[in-house]
């Protein structure tokens, strides 16, 4: 598989890759052992990755799955945890008029961070890797994570969503005089 480098780590596709600006696929059987392999290879990558989300496009798959698993981490010190969940064909049913800007990274714009505009609470519909349909609300950090990932379903990254280029810092910066500072 093309995600994989001689030392079978997942290769995280960078920012001006091709798979990362196009729309993704619906899964049509998400309990298919493409899917499920998929998945499982996923949730190895955000691991090993230490990241709180990775959509499939991260990994040259052009399809509509992503993973959110938030916790405190290097990259994410103040993180709420929560348990690995996959999301496959998600949509944004409702988004609260109330936008909150944030600090994000991603994996696919490695040693960048961006101040970025995302909807403190959204009503989400997924359905997860058993096939079961969700019907959620996400709140906060967690809604700003769902949002992050679809967007890479939609072929978009946070730098589409800033508002201003002078909202785009180097994680070193962002690390000494904004985490540090808090």
């Amino acid at each position: 598989m093309q995600s994989q480098n001689t030392f079978n780590q997942p290769i995280i596709a960078q920012l001006g890759h091709p798979v990362l600006q196009k729309q993704a696929k619906l899964v049509d059987d998400i309990l298919s052992d493409e899917c499920q392999n998929l998945i499982g290879e996923m949730m190895v990558a955000v691991e090993k990755a230490n990241g709180v989300g990775l959509a499939a496009p991260q990994i040259y798959q052009s399809l509509q799955v992503f993973i959110m698993c938030s916790k405190p981490s290097v990259r994410y010190p103040n993180a709420p945890s929560m348990q690995p969940t996959a999301i496959i064909n998600p949509e944004i049913i409702e988004a609260s008029e109330e936008l909150e800007k944030g600090w994000e990274g991603c994996l696919s714009v490695p040693s960048m961070r961006g101040l970025v505009p995302r909807h403190k609470s959204i009503s989400v519909r997924y359905y997860d890797q058993h096939a079961k349909m969700h019907t959620r609300v996400f709140d906060d950090f967690v809604a700003r994570i769902f949002q992050h990932e679809l967007d890479h379903l939609n072929g978009l990254t946070f730098i589409d969503r800033l508002e201003s280029p002078r909202d785009l810092v180097s994680e070193n910066y962002w690390y000494e005089h904004i985490v540090n500072k808090q």
